[in-house]
């Protein structure tokens, strides 16, 4: 017996839009602004400012892609496309955040001289410009996981961009040039954290991985508690994508009629929603004991015509 309901697409696609279209206004200008001042920090930033348009770009094309409907094809629908993209993404990352290694390792030696006074031009832009982002999106993040790790995105590169004025404060008030790669550093350090988690959590979510949040066995003796359920065995945790959770079972019940079953079933999927956010369930009611009444599936590869094990 099965449940099919999935998440609706909130009306948030054109404030992303708009949020990538300012945050792709930052990124060229800080591109702009890095190589006509000779700000390694600037240019750092403009590599964590590419990871939230690579955020932004994801939570929109994750609320676009929700909205198609499956097919005899693609009978989960699209939702995993964003997923291979935001892994790909987080490799591209990493290979900017080692560039800045590089090129700061190289100055640390000899910095050369910076235009302090446009690198702080153009890093208070990008400070207004993330703040308004983040602003935008405020209301939004409460109920769309895609909204919220765009919002916390350009939140962090709001204080990247704080960490590059500080510099650019001190090279003015000192010519301590030295400032710029060793800030550069930093924000290289916060590109690799932000790449890691859309890495691992990307990863994790094309593994099947059960979601981090949930516990298998704590949600076993919550089931066990439902009234008439005997035995919850068998059972499947995964991600469709990071917000989109599913799971299958056996359930094992008393010998009931179809009607009772279906209540229970019901109040199951109940469960499943309110305390665990699973809202795709595939439950498989019985009524007498399965072959195996273990906790988790066990699966064979067979021969065709073979039937596998659970």
């Amino acid at each position: 017996m099965t449940k099919h309901t999935h998440h609706r697409a909130l009306p948030v696609a054109s404030k992303l839009k708009f949020g990538i279209m300012l945050t792709s206004f930052i990124l060229v200008a800080e591109v702009a602004g890095g190589l006509l001042s000779h700000s390694l920090a600037l240019l750092a930033d403009a590599g964590h400012v590419f990871t939230d348009v690579i955020a932004l770009s994801l939570s929109w094309y994750g609320v676009r892609q929700a909205e198609r409907p499956a097919s005899h094809g693609m009978t989960f629908g699209y939702h995993r496309v964003g997923v291979i993209i935001a892994v790909l993404n987080a490799i591209s990352i990493f290979a900017i955040a080692a560039v800045i290694f590089y090129e700061a390792s190289q100055r640390l030696g000899q910095p050369p001289e910076v235009n302090s006074l446009l690198m702080l031009t153009v890093a208070i832009v990008g400070l207004a410009v993330n703040l308004l982002v983040a602003f935008w999106l405020r209301e939004e993040r409460r109920s769309n996981l895609n909204v919220r790790s765009a919002f916390w995105h350009a939140l962090g590169d709001a204080l990247a961009s704080i960490g590059v004025i500080l510099g650019g404060i001190i090279i003015l008030l000192t010519g301590w040039f030295v400032v710029d790669p060793i800030i550069s550093v930093l924000i290289g350090l916060i590109i690799i954290l932000a790449a890691w988690r859309i890495f691992k959590e990307g990863l994790r979510v094309l593994l099947e991985a059960t979601p981090p949040e949930i516990d298998v066995k704590k949600l076993v003796d919550t089931l066990g508690q439902v009234p008439r359920v005997r035995d919850v065995h068998d059972i499947h945790v995964w991600s469709i994508s990071p917000e989109l959770h599913a799971m299958s079972c056996h359930v094992l019940i008393d010998d009931l009629p179809t009607s009772e079953a279906a209540a229970i079933r019901q109040k199951i999927e109940d469960v499943l929603r309110q305390q665990y956010d699973i809202e795709h369930s595939t439950v498989q009611m019985e009524c007498e004991q399965c072959s195996t009444n273990d906790i988790l599936c066990k699966l064979r590869i067979g021969k065709r015509g073979d039937k596998g094990s659970t």
